[in-house]
């Protein structure tokens, strides 16, 4: 433990071993392209997943866990019904709520339910690519698809600008706001961790920000004190496997093996190697 800001810092590794410690158990309405992938990361983190959509279910299902997982990447009338009724009871018990908001900026539904969820729901964490903040913190954007638009990335030039502004829109929202790209930026109000780690061979596997997602909402339920910490600790948990897996790719090996290798390397991640292999600093 360290303070910053007059605030108890809780480093990479302690945020690792609250997740082993508590098995964190979170409820995912999550897309159906990616639903496999996102429970099997949150095991290999060290979490315990439940699935579901149903309006039906998601009041009791969501009662029963720490943590709620809303990705927003495959959109319909029923799950938009269930992510409203799951956040409002999540919040209610005062569980932790993440959003992602998938294509957020790429159609109308997209944008204004990701918009009604941080307005009604209020989010404890919110991941994106900056596309998809953008969005949210102007009202409109310019996503392309579900990925970031080359024009808004984070880039050194630019990194004070991007620092100002996802500070700023953490104190509007009262949220973490995790961005991710090439440079990762993971802040509240008063601080911004920026994060190196990660392989641009990671874009290639549909699903990595999904499975980061379920892995923020996990350290943050792990972590509820210092939820800013246990973010970054989960994207640069997620950015040293995406390394790691790389590292171990042989002849003959694609995107498919590297998805396995990124999962196995956060099964195997302890907090000694977090520690040492995350590259951040603090603004």
């Amino acid at each position: 433990m360290s303070l910053m800001n007059g605030k108890t810092r809780r480093s990479l590794g302690e945020c690792l071993e609250a997740v082993h410690a508590k098995t964190p158990l979170i409820h995912n309405i999550t897309n159906y392209v990616t639903v496999n992938d996102v429970a099997n990361a949150l095991l290999a983190c060290g979490g315990s997943p439940i699935m579901s959509d149903e309006p039906k279910d998601v009041y009791e299902i969501t009662s029963i866990c720490g943590g709620l997982n809303i990705n927003i990447g495959t959109l319909n009338e029923r799950s938009i019904e269930a992510m409203m009724i799951a956040g409002a009871r999540a919040k209610e018990l005062g569980h932790v709520v993440l959003l992602d908001p998938v294509g957020a900026g790429a159609s109308t539904l997209r944008t204004t339910t990701a918009q009604t969820i941080v307005n009604k729901i209020h989010p404890d964490v919110i991941r994106g690519n900056i596309s998809e903040i953008k969005t949210l913190a102007k009202g409109s954007g310019t996503t392309k698809g579900v990925d970031a638009d080359a024009a808004d990335t984070v880039t050194e030039d630019n990194l004070d600008d991007m620092v100002n502004f996802v500070k700023a829109f953490a104190a509007k929202t009262g949220s973490v706001i995790a961005i991710t790209g090439a440079i990762d930026l993971v802040a509240d109000e008063n601080v911004c961790y920026v994060i190196r780690n990660g392989r641009k061979e990671m874009s290639r596997i549909t699903g990595t920000g999904c499975q980061l997602s379920t892995v923020c909402a996990a350290y943050a339920v792990a972590n509820p004190d210092n939820k800013v910490d246990a973010v970054a600790a989960a994207v640069c948990l997620m950015g040293l496997a995406g390394e790691i897996g790389w590292s171990r790719m042989q002849d003959g090996d694609g995107n498919s093996t590297y998805r396995n290798r990124i999962i196995d390397a956060i099964f195997n991640m302890d907090s000694k190697t977090l520690e040492a292999g995350a590259k951040y600093e603090i603004r």
